[in-house]
């Protein structure tokens, strides 16, 4: 019980207060979404990534260790998740937002807390966690870019678009910079502190405007994907996460750190690409908002049978 609290009390609630906020200033002002989304992808994203990555203490062992790891279970949730598009006979554009709904999870404002409160502050299983959410943060900044496009334009004009988004670039500078034990200066140190402080509020902020813009009921077939694609990540995904994690012979810190970090709600950069690229707005934003809701449930159960608590 206290767990569930403590998941209900310091992420989701404040996670739904911004969301709020975002519902009820769309409402009053028409604001303008993409905007919001192309701070969120070419400002305060790439800011976060940089901060984390440059202030992270990350051996080279854990790093080979976790990208493992992850290919393995990207693979596993793709093939499932490609198995249940092909069944249900969706168009391109439903398939490619179900798979970003499954393939992206919230590995940065919901995972790192979550994984600072399960391990009470493990630098060790921190560091894991900001490898995940270095992947998560690459992965929907190439693939996903491509899978949302890749239905509606040509290869040359998706390469483009990948190729002008800052996180691919931010990354290996970030890396090369803390190796190198290149300073930061104060100013530009704390200008990026800024930005990345501000990539949480606006990531929410922008959901809550794309669901404010939202006007009726959702159709039943919407309504079904929703739950199909809330399953799969959050009960489908830990226990992808613990077969992965039993093939690979992992076990201790690092499995516990592995499955927890599955098993957190779709990600927000699903809606910013679903916004961003016109690409099933509603399903994205409806998908986020349930799975952040009933993670209270399922990510306490997930810490529970770990019994790391």
């Amino acid at each position: 019980m206290d767990i569930f609290l403590h998941i209900l009390w310091n992420n989701v609630l404040p996670l739904s207060f911004v969301i709020g906020v975002g519902v009820v200033m769309q409402r009053i002002f028409d604001l303008d979404i993409r905007t919001l989304s192309k701070l969120n992808f070419y400002l305060f994203s790439p800011a976060i990534m940089f901060q984390l990555l440059y202030e992270t203490d990350i051996k080279l062992h854990l790093l080979g260790q976790v990208l493992a790891f992850f290919v393995a279970f990207m693979l596993a949730q793709y093939a499932i998740v490609e198995a249940v598009v092909r069944l249900r006979k969706h168009d391109s554009g439903r398939r490619s937002a179900m798979r970003n709904s499954v393939l992206f999870y919230n590995s940065a404002n919901y995972g790192i807390p979550i994984n600072q409160l399960a391990f009470s502050g493990n630098p060790y299983t921190l560091s894991v966690q900001v490898i995940i959410m270095m992947m998560q943060s690459l992965v929907p900044n190439t693939y996903g870019i491509y899978s949302v496009n890749a239905h509606k334009a040509d290869w040359r004009n998706i390469r483009n678009v990948i190729l002008s988004m800052p996180v691919i670039y931010v990354i290996p500078l970030a890396f090369l910079m803390r190796g190198f034990e290149v300073p930061l200066p104060q100013s530009i140190d704390i200008s990026v502190g800024y930005l990345a402080n501000a990539f949480i509020g606006t990531a929410l902020f922008t959901l809550g405007v794309q669901l404010g813009s939202m006007r009726g009921s959702l159709n039943r077939k919407l309504a079904v994907d929703v739950g199909i694609s809330v399953a799969l990540r959050l009960i489908a995904g830990p226990l992808l996460a613990w077969g992965v994690v039993r093939l690979m012979d992992l076990h201790g810190l690092l499995a516990s750190a592995l499955i927890v970090s599955s098993a957190v709600p779709t990600s927000l950069s699903s809606v910013l690409l679903a916004v961003e690229f016109d690409n099933e707005k509603e399903f994205a934003s409806q998908t986020v908002l349930a799975s952040t809701i009933l993670s209270i449930a399922t990510v306490t159960v997930v810490i529970y049978l770990l019994n790391i608590s």
